[in-house]
């Protein structure tokens, strides 16, 4: 048997992480071709002073340039190659993690976030980090102690005091995170409920203004925006002070090295090229730490992007199906189904959603779902579609539950309306074929006439070519409603669950989903319609009422509605004076 520790890493961001491995080790590698050249200046000064004006030689001196040139050019290459080491570093980590984020994030979007954890926002700030100034700094820190060894050969007074201001630093450093580091961590957290809020407000942009709103909700955001500019400035503060001490005592340091220096070199201990040599490098020893000080807020920003992307993307992908099933024909059976709110847990005074509930389909059929506000018709719909997850009992379509279907295989196979329906940027060819770059015309119209909607899309500015999203005219709540009906009926699938279909429709809009309704069922496709008005349900076969999350009856619709009683029978009333 395999042991644990044997088996192999299926963590996608470790994953990802380790394909960087080589990158980051030839930066290393040029890291330490720039830190053994930056000894260049030093020494190009110890010589000038001690052998070139010693000796008044112009070969010399024109000697020593032209090397010093060349070292320095091959220093650029080294700089230039790490940089560009590290930016591509931060690419590749993009590429990795990107569409494992995005995935993570439109998982977010069902089930709940209520951390608020944004996956792409966090690989933007490591891919930035990997190519930043801090992390430049990091990458020279450990050659500190070379040039402190350096300055030490020199002369070891001259060591101790550059040691000396090294451990100052440092403990600067330390404090400085210390002290800005809860605060650093509070902001991001305010800038995140913040950012989600105004998003909230750009959405909801119409009833904000129409109710008079505005002022309210702009003060909020003000309070949430001050809130978190108090935190950050606090943290900052002490970032900002600390980052100029840092800077003034480096330069303290230098001219401290070159006082030192000067005694001894009257004391002949050093030549005069020593004093300016040490000077500079003992600078250079100081130059990594001052570095990070002052980009210490990225810092912590990408450590906290890292924990939590470590956190979120911990789970491997869901395993591919061993075997690829046939097109489903569309027998749906649902047995003992329930479900909880979302992170709610199982109590006396928090029933479930939906508890207990069973029927089964065969193709052709449609059934309507009716039942007052909070019954679950909605719920029911998500899980029937496989957009959430049930706590107990199970969905099988074509006898095989959901998780043995491949989810990219079978989504063509299902069609959703669902209650609350934005479309997405793009044409309103792209919102019909799904965004499929291989979608047919044929079909595509097909869906559409099915819908009803192919006239009304001709009579846009462009047809299907016309752009929706960020910056166009908006459609009306009724023909984004058709729009996607087209979308459901896109690919003739064999289960399509529509939730609340005619909510925004007028008569000719009601007309033309019963007329697709029963073009479905005539071509043996499985429907489930949840409605609460009674036009959507005039071209069913069968009707399910739901009270409280459970089944109060199923059957065959003219058998439902002869036995169904109150809080039900208003509305089925309704439904029968519909035909």
């Amino acid at each position: 048997m395999v042991s644990k520790t044997q088996e192999p890493d299926r963590n996608r961001y470790s994953q990802a992480l380790r394909r960087l491995r080589g990158a980051l080790l030839l930066a290393i590698v040029f890291s330490a071709g720039v830190n053994l050249l930056m000894l260049t200046g030093p020494m190009f000064m110890l010589q000038v002073y001690d052998r070139v004006l010693a000796s008044g030689s112009v070969p010399t001196l024109v000697g020593l340039s032209v090397v010093v040139v060349v070292l320095f050019a091959f220093m650029a290459l080294y700089d230039f190659l790490r940089v560009r080491l590290l930016s591509r570093a931060g690419y590749h980590l993009d590429r990795d993690l990107g569409d494992a984020g995005f995935d993570e994030w439109l998982a977010s979007g069902v089930r709940g976030n209520r951390l608020n954890r944004r996956p792409l926002a966090d690989i933007a700030v490591l891919r930035g980090f990997l190519a930043s100034p801090a992390m430049l700094g990091i990458f020279d820190l450990p050659w500190v102690p070379f040039y402190l060894a350096v300055v030490f050969y020199i002369h070891p007074w001259l060591g101790f005091l550059t040691l000396g201001g090294a451990v100052i630093v440092t403990i600067a450093a330390l404090a400085g995170q210390w002290l800005t580091e809860p605060g650093y961590k509070r902001a991001m957290g305010m800038d995140a409920g913040e950012s989600f809020f105004v998003e909230q407000a750009y959405r909801n942009a119409e009833p904000v203004l129409a109710l008079g709103m505005a002022d309210r909700v702009r003060s909020r955001w003000r309070r949430m925006h001050d809130d978190g500019l108090a935190s950050g400035q606090q943290a900052g503060d002490w970032s900002e002070g600390l980052s100029a001490f840092s800077k003034s005592f480096r330069l303290l340091l230098q001219s401290a090295m070159l006082a030192l220096g000067a005694y001894l070199a009257i004391y002949q201990s050093i030549s005069a090229g020593m004093i300016v040599a040490t000077s500079i490098i003992a600078g250079r020893a100081l130059a990594p730490i001052d570095q990070v000080i002052g980009q210490w807020r990225s810092v912590v920003r990408a450590r906290e992007a890292h924990h939590r992307l470590a956190e979120v993307l911990a789970a491997p992908p869901p395993p591919r199906t061993a075997v690829a099933l046939p097109a489903p024909e569309g027998h749906l059976a649902v047995n003992a189904l329930t479900k909880f709110a979302p992170g709610q847990t199982l109590r006396a005074d928090r029933p479930p959603i939906l508890s207990q509930v069973s029927f089964a389909l065969s193709p052709g059929d449609a059934l309507g779902v009716i039942g007052p506000s909070a019954s679950g018709k909605s719920t029911l719909a998500r899980l029937l579609v496989g957009a959430w997850q049930a706590d107990s009992g199970e969905i099988r379509l074509d006898g095989a539950t959901y998780d043995q279907w491949d989810p990219i295989s079978l989504g063509p196979h299902i069609g959703y309306l669902p209650q609350s329906l934005e479309l997405l940027s793009g044409t309103v060819r792209d919102n019909i074929c799904r965004f499929d770059p291989q979608g047919q015309d044929d079909a595509i119209i097909a869906a559409a006439r099915l819908a009803g909607v192919h006239d009304m899309i001709l009579s846009l500015p462009k047809g299907y070519a016309t752009e929706i999203g960020h910056g166009t005219p908006p459609l009306s709540g009724g023909q984004v409603q058709r729009v996607g009906l087209a979308r459901a009926l896109y690919g003739n699938p064999r289960l399509i669950v529509l939730d609340e279909p005619n909510a925004n429709l007028d008569a000719i809009g009601d007309d033309a989903l019963m007329r697709a309704i029963m073009a479905c069922r005539e071509r043996g496709a499985t429907l489930v319609v949840m409605a609460h008005r009674p036009s959507a349900l005039a071209s069913v076969n069968k009707v399910l009422v739901l009270q409280n999350g459970t089944v109060a009856h199923f059957g065959d619709k003219d058998s439902v509605l002869a036995q169904a009683v109150r809080p039900a029978a208003t509305l089925v009333k309704r439904v029968q004076d519909a035909g």
